[in-house]
């Protein structure tokens, strides 16, 4: 069974390009990111929608007043970043749909360039932005799909030995200067243009995978079903990076949680097997580490414990995210 469907989506009237905008907490980095998409030189029709993952930072209030033609879909609970992004393409109509973070803010031409390379090489299902850093540089971000090795050779002790391994060097695209398009593998999910039709032959974001690794498993399908996916030097955004992910309180727990399922998923028992064990060895080292700082003795059973419990969660085996409930709650939706 697909991940989900697009099929409730009628054929008249589609614009050529949905934003959907997920947020969590990110009220000022929205508004810019909102205000550069209204300054952005469009295609001929395009709709916007915001998905607030339940913030607490008075986000959806300040989107609702200061950017009424945006449609604005309220959460009631924090639902991660598939189910989030998910709640957004079904509720959006567009021939395309772009998938874009809120620390991001899009240069005028962005959006058209996606848009334009997806309608003249219908062989693509996905076309990525270049990010840049507020500095000037560019973020090479860009990566080939996990392997076995990569589990070893980055989350596992032979990786801090040799750092410069041909398996790192192979995940992280370090052949590649990002300067100049490219096909990918895996590209930056931070402004991720998804063609409609692709979404329906290969489904939505895998909701198993709650924050991490949902872009990576969705762009194989895409790759599995036949489609490119290209990395487009035309379309240049600004990418500020983990606006939301660093104010989640379990980090750690969910990228190593949803890590685990994916390799599941992807390599069956022996990649799940693998994770998990990988997983092992970093809270042991967590721990070492810990105590070699020579902490008081209560500081430090507080935090070993805590590292046991973050692993005790990493290991944990269901489909919700780390302090949410399972069921998908019905969103309130106000389309202002």
């Amino acid at each position: 069974m697909r991940p989900g469907s697009t099929d409730n989506i009628k054929e008249t009237a589609r614009p050529d390009l949905s934003i959907v905008i997920l947020s969590w907490n990110t009220r000022e980095l929205l508004l810019k990111c909102l205000a550069a998409v209204e300054g952005a030189h469009a295609p001929p029709s395009r709709e916007t929608i915001v998905v607030d993952n339940a913030s607490r930072d008075g986000s959806a209030d300040a989107v609702a007043e200061r950017f009424p033609n945006v449609r604005l879909i309220r959460n009631l609970k924090n639902e991660g970043y598939a189910r989030g992004n998910n709640i957004g393409i079904r509720a959006s109509a567009g021939r395309n749909v772009l998938l874009l973070n809120s620390d991001t803010e899009a240069a005028p031409r962005a959006f058209r360039a996606l848009v334009n390379f997806l309608d003249a090489h219908p062989e693509y299902g996905a076309a990525a932005a270049r990010l840049w850093n507020r500095d000037g540089t560019i973020q090479r971000a860009c990566m080939r799909f996990p392997t076995l090795f990569t589990a070893l050779f980055y989350d596992a002790r032979p990786g801090r030995w040799w750092p410069n391994n041909y398996f790192l060097r192979r995940h992280f695209c370090r052949d590649f200067d990002h300067i100049d398009s490219r096909d990918v593998q895996q590209p930056p999910g931070a402004a991720l243009c998804l063609r409609r039709d692709a979404l329906e032959k290969v489904g939505l974001l895998d909701e198993e995978l709650f924050l991490f690794f949902n872009d990576v498993e969705l762009c194989q399908r895409m790759r599995a079903a036949g489609f490119r996916i290209r990395y487009l030097a035309d379309a240049n955004i600004i990418h500020h990076g983990g606006a939301s992910t660093s104010l989640y309180p379990a980090f750690a727990a969910e990228l190593f949680r949803n890590k685990i399922a994916y390799y599941r998923k992807r390599y069956g028992s022996l990649g799940e097997s693998l994770m998990r064990s990988v997983t092992r060895w970093r809270a042991r080292e967590e721990k070492d580490a810990l105590r070699a700082q020579r902490l008081d003795p209560g500081i430090l059973d507080a935090s070993c414990r805590g590292v046991d419990l973050a692993l005790a969660t990493a290991l944990r085996r269901d489909s919700a995210g780390l302090g949410v409930v399972s069921e998908l709650a019905n969103p309130t939706v106000r389309v202002n």
